[in-house]
């Protein structure tokens, strides 16, 4: 029995290098279950990965991709917390059980083989258990392997967010719209940025985010998000951008707030940097940076998100070819997106 497998072949300089190959299904050892894939989310990272951009390990002719749901089809003979036919997704790391990620050596997707492949083996310990009868499709819960406990680190791992505080959102990719969808449920006032007016508009009649900032409009878009909290500042943002927007994030926040340093898609010049450091005491404010996430968080969002029905944000899904494939990539790379990519392995 073989199956079709997504390799990166040949130089990580461009997406169109992903290749397709005809390679043995893995027999799970001891204490690993078979899963038939369903479905993959993508992330920036996979793009980052397939071009060279990902400062961290990569394997050469890797499996990309970390974000899988799908069906247990086979157990080895020492598992017993998951059973043939249950749905699952994976953690991304997959020796990360609990607490923080000690290196970044095992990562579904760079340093090893990741999920972009029909069948894949995984340790038992990391499989988290989805509802099988869900209105979630299986598209839906891949997203929550990377962006949902992202976002869920982000706002509950360090210091929990209460009801009625205020989190800001960069961009309206997968991570931000994700962490907007938990924040609501949770009783949150929401702000998103972006530079379209027409991404805005349409976040706020699908998602109900509470307010809007048009960064091209206002380049300085902390004075908005003050102005929008009566000058106190926000409660947690999730910074997407990285150096470039560190200095605006750190002027939005409020005393004592909780900057998520999630992205690094604005990238600026070291001459241009803040002083990170000044502005941070200034503002008795904690930075943190977020490296996903563990199995623990990634059972905690998923219970989570059962337990008040909630939606997750797929904004187009491709089917399982290679030239398919190459066009989601393009399609996350091109920022087009409001929310998740997907691509669509079995039925």
């Amino acid at each position: 029995m073989s199956q079709k497998v997504i390799r990166l072949n040949g130089p990580r300089t461009s997406v169109r290098n992903l290749k397709a190959f005809q390679e043995p299904i893995p027999e799970p050892s001891k204490h690993e279950v078979l899963i038939k894939v369903h479905a993959v989310a993508l992330n920036f990272r996979d793009v980052a990965v397939a071009t060279s951009l990902y400062p961290f390990p990569v394997r050469d002719n890797v499996v990309p991709c970390s974000d899988a749901a799908g069906v247990v089809v086979k157990v080895g003979e020492g598992v017993n917390s998951v059973a043939v036919d249950d749905h699952v997704i994976g953690t991304f790391d997959l020796s990360n059980l609990f607490g923080q990620q000690k290196n970044w050596l095992y990562g579904q997707g760079a340093p090893i083989d990741g999920v972009l492949r029909e069948y894949v083996c995984i340790p038992a310990t990391s499989a988290v258990q989805i509802p099988k009868e869900s209105p979630l499709s299986f598209c839906e819960w891949s997203t929550l392997v990377c962006t949902g406990v992202t976002a869920w680190n982000a706002l509950y791992a360090n210091i929990p967010l209460k009801p009625g505080q205020t989190v800001l959102f960069q961009g309206t990719g997968g991570v931000s719209i994700t962490g907007l969808i938990l924040a609501k449920a949770a009783g949150a006032t929401t702000i998103i940025t972006s530079s379209s007016d027409e991404k805005l508009a349409f976040v706020k009649e699908k998602y109900g985010v509470d307010y809007t900032i048009n960064y091209k409009k206002h380049p300085e878009w902390s004075k908005e998000a003050l102005r929008l909290t009566n000058g106190e500042g926000v409660d947690y943002i999730f910074e997407n951008g990285g150096s470039g927007t560190i200095g605006e994030s750190l002027n939005a926040v409020k005393m004592g707030g909780n900057i998520s340093v999630i992205g690094f898609l604005s990238q600026a010049e070291q001459s241009k940097m803040p002083d990170v450091a000044s502005l941070a005491l200034a503002k008795g404010a904690v930075i943190r940076g977020i490296v996903v996430g563990s199995t623990q968080l990634l059972q905690e969002v998923t219970r989570f998100v059962a337990s008040k029905g909630l939606r997750l944000p797929v904004d187009k899904v491709f089917e399982f070819t290679e030239e398919s494939i190459i066009e989601a990539y393009e399609y996350m790379a091109s920022g087009s997106q409001i929310g998740k990519i997907c691509i669509k392995v079995a039925e």
